[in-house]
């Protein structure tokens, strides 16, 4: 049979290898053509591996065996902070070009075991720093649904390469929205786990107390798909939640449930009209369907983006201190060991990893501890029991993704405040920990250009399942 991979999903594909219909090696061969012909263009992919053809074989006698599972012989994508044993990982940063990881994250390690397909590394924000992955030392990807626009970030290559259907599935990172931000903007399913629900082992930590592993798909079923398989207790990362603690956390299923909008957040200044729209039009979409719309007080969530631009920034610039040039990466020699660090880190950062390692260490600095990064730290303890009693309220907690569809590119790079603002609606979950997706809610138009638009929900911890049940309705929408 005929492989259109624009019409695949990894349900579909599934099907389509058990029954024999094609295989594994037809399937990866077919993505990856796709793929590196778009690319040219794109910039989604950094890199195409060369043992893609190994790998789906590998899948094909998974088949025959009998032992496959849903993402076996399934064609991902890997941002280019996740570790993959033997390959190139850079976080798409000059300071760590050439690079080989020396071990697979536990994500990949889950992934080879189930099959999957890794066809090569994604461009990303340089170390995950940015909304827009125009801050690569790789060069800016794009927005398949418009070339002249970003595709969100950090994690914008992931988005892009799936929805250019050069990958059925990819991994990404999110530390601030940089899995479900870049799903809106580029019309695929992004998904946040709950803080401790997939191993953080192998991932290149920018803010270790808020950075998740991810899946970015076509649809909900597929992002459950491949959270299904990466997800689990791993002794390997400290804050890897046990089974057991996370299953007592979960919530009977329900049929209908209800969904709690902060409406003074929501409909705040700033948030684009076209955006307010579509939200509220997929809120009475699934009203009809018989889910009940309450609205909730969130009353500390306006300050939820000043606490993560405090915590963010201080939690990196502790993880990039390593990076010095002695022990692994670029080395610039000066004429004594300070030099060394000062030239390498120098030349290797970027402007925005610059700028934030700056941030980050004044605010932990003597002096201004206490008055930034403590208070930063109380904040989000705030935040994270403002959401514990919405959730007594509601069931979820709805929101549109992203404040405006996708920008052009060149049009917040000089002005990053405003580049910091298109989080305001996906930071709370990390600061508190909670499960968030987006699911593609619609389109609006720009010069002629549909551009995608997202709805986030929220979860209590370890509610995955919830997020999954109404995202697969709204999805029908």
């Amino acid at each position: 049979m005929e492989i259109n991979v624009h019409e695949l999903i990894i349900e579909k594909a599934h099907k389509h290898l058990l029954g024999g219909d094609f295989t594994a090696v037809e399937l990866a061969e077919a993505v990856l053509k796709n793929a590196e012909s778009k690319n040219k263009k794109m910039n989604a992919y950094l890199e195409f591996y060369d043992d893609v053809k190994d790998q789906a074989e590998e899948a094909d006698q998974m088949f025959k065996k009998g032992t496959a599972g849903m993402l076996t012989g399934i064609p991902f994508a890997i941002k280019d902070c996740i570790l993959v044993h033997g390959k190139t990982a850079t976080a798409s940063s000059k300071i760590l070009e050439g690079y080989t990881a020396t071990y697979d994250a536990t994500a990949i390690k889950k992934l080879k075991k189930a099959g999957a397909v890794l066809l090569g590394r994604a461009n990303m924000d340089e170390f995950a720093m940015g909304g827009s992955t125009e801050n690569s030392s790789n060069g800016v990807t794009k927005n398949p649904h418009d070339l002249e626009r970003v595709p969100g970030g950090s994690s914008g290559g992931s988005a892009a390469a799936v929805a250019m259907d050069g990958a059925l599935a990819a991994l990404g990172s999110d530390t601030g929205g940089s899995i479900r931000q870049p799903g809106s903007f580029c019309g695929v399913v992004g998904l946040k786990p709950t803080y401790g629900a997939v191993s953080r082992y192998g991932l290149m930590a920018m803010a270790s107390s808020l950075d998740q592993i991810g899946p970015i798909t076509k649809t909900v079923a597929g992002a459950e798909a491949v959270f299904d398989v990466i997800s689990g207790h791993d002794k390997m990362d400290s804050t890897s939640v046990p089974e057991e603690v996370a299953e007592k956390c979960k919530k009977e299923k329900k049929k209908k449930y209800t969904i709690g909008v902060p409406a003074d957040f929501v409909y705040a200044e700033g948030v684009d009209e076209d955006v307010i729209v579509n939200f509220k039009e997929s809120l009475q979409y699934l009203k009809k369907l018989g889910h009940t719309i309450k609205e909730i007080s969130l009353p500390n969530l306006k300050y939820s983006l000043a606490a993560y631009y405090v915590i963010m920034p201080a939690e990196a610039s502790t993880n990039l201190a390593r990076f010095d040039g002695v022990r692994f990466g670029l080395l610039e020699e000066g004429n004594n060991l300070l030099e060394d660090y000062e030239k390498t880190r120098g030349v290797g950062f970027g402007k925005e990893v610059r700028r934030r390692i700056m941030l980050g260490t004044y605010v932990l600095s003597s002096g201004y501890y206490d008055a930034y990064y403590n208070k930063a730290v109380a904040v989000r303890n705030v935040i994270q029991n403002d959401f514990k009693k919405a959730f007594k309220e509601a069931d979820m907690i709805a929101t549109p993704t992203s404040p405006v569809p996708a920008f052009k590119i060149g049009e917040k790079s000089g002005d990053p405040l405003s580049m910091y603002l298109a989080d305001i609606f996906t930071v709370p979950a990390n600061l508190a920990g909670v499960p968030a997706i987006s699911v593609p809610s619609g389109t609006t138009v720009r010069e002629g250009k549909k551009l995608p638009l997202g709805m986030q929900f929220f979860a209590p911890h370890f509610n995955e399942k919830m997020l999954f049940a109404i995202g697969k309705e709204l999805e029908k929408k």
